[in-house]
């Protein structure tokens, strides 16, 4: 039925190619939410796309996705109203909850764990992305702060590193014992041939960022970049089949989302992500409350 009602778009309304695509992507999530429960779309009652439109919104989709998604349910539910599939439309009032924020996006501990297996270990980069995935995802670092930490800014015996943030304000961040392992090993077997790779250049003028200063190199022994981070990241995303979404910022919402879940004090959390207000950070509070929802919505008998 999904396929005929897009069928009757492309055909009889004329609709463009990208709606198309992005309709039949919001319906296929429809009919795997039908799957689960074992049922077919058409018998899906008014709770039941409630619930389904509150589970679109825990995987972190903007408003606007939201609000396209419900726009499609509807259409496709009215659709077969007018072709006398069903008697009534449970999607007739259907509204996406527009009090809701866009939640940040965040992975899985599994995909966390898949992500961080992927770097090839055995050779001096593979190593080095390694280190920089544990840190990342050890301390909720912004990609900017990660790519120029030094090793004067380390203090694994002690279990934390100082960090520099947004307007130059200092703060002190924990890191966890594998993470530290992992930076250990970097800076032991990996770092030393990368950064003897460069070559010395007598006439560069000295800077923040200059050979041997900061911990994380390039393949040529240079300052590692933003985008050449990003570019990393996105390539073990790949290969661990990760959503296209995965980004730096993605882990640091991880790592913010992951410490919630546990019982972790939201004040601590703005500390370590360096947050100016406590505000910023109770967005992460939505994700909780959402995937909380979703848990009960599922597993309840009366839901």
């Amino acid at each position: 039925m999904i396929e005929q009602y897009l069928d009757h778009l492309r055909v009889e309304r004329r609709l463009a190619g990208h709606t198309l695509e992005s309709y039949a992507r919001d319906l296929a999530a429809l009919h795997a939410f039908a799957a689960a429960a074992g049922a077919r779309p058409e018998a899906l009652d008014r709770r039941a796309l409630e619930r389904f439109v509150r589970e679109q919104m825990t995987r972190g989709l903007s408003p606007r996705s939201v609000a396209r998604m419900v726009a499609a349910v509807r259409g496709f539910y009215k659709f077969l109203v007018l072709d006398r599939r069903l008697d009534h439309n449970p999607a007739d009032d259907l509204r996406p909850p527009a009090a809701w924020p866009a939640l940040p996006k965040f992975l899985s501990i599994e995909e966390v764990d898949r992500l961080i297996a992927q770097p090839d270990v055995a050779t001096p980069l593979g190593l080095r992305d390694r280190a920089m995935i544990e840190l990342l995802y050890a301390t909720g670092l912004r990609v900017s702060e990660l790519i120029n930490v030094r090793a004067a800014d380390l203090h694994l015996d002690e279990a934390y590193l100082t960090c520099i943030g947004k307007g130059s304000k200092e703060r002190l961040v924990p890191i966890g014992e594998q993470a530290a392992q992992w930076i250990a090993r970097y800076r032991r077997d990996a770092r030393p041939g990368l950064v003897r790779r460069t070559r010395p250049t007598s006439e560069a003028a000295p800077g923040p960022r200059q050979r041997g200063d900061t911990l994380f190199v390039n393949a040529r022994g240079g300052p590692l970049t933003r985008v050449g981070f990003w570019k990393i990241l996105k390539q073990y995303g790949r290969t661990a089949n990760l959503p296209r979404t995965v980004s730096p910022h993605v882990l640091r919402h991880s790592f913010a989302t992951h410490l919630l879940e546990r019982g972790a004090d939201l004040r601590a959390i703005q500390l370590m992500l360096g947050h100016a207000d406590l505000s910023t950070t109770q967005i992460y509070t939505h994700v909780l409350e959402a995937r909380l929802r979703a848990v009960y919505d599922r597993f309840h008998p009366r839901a």
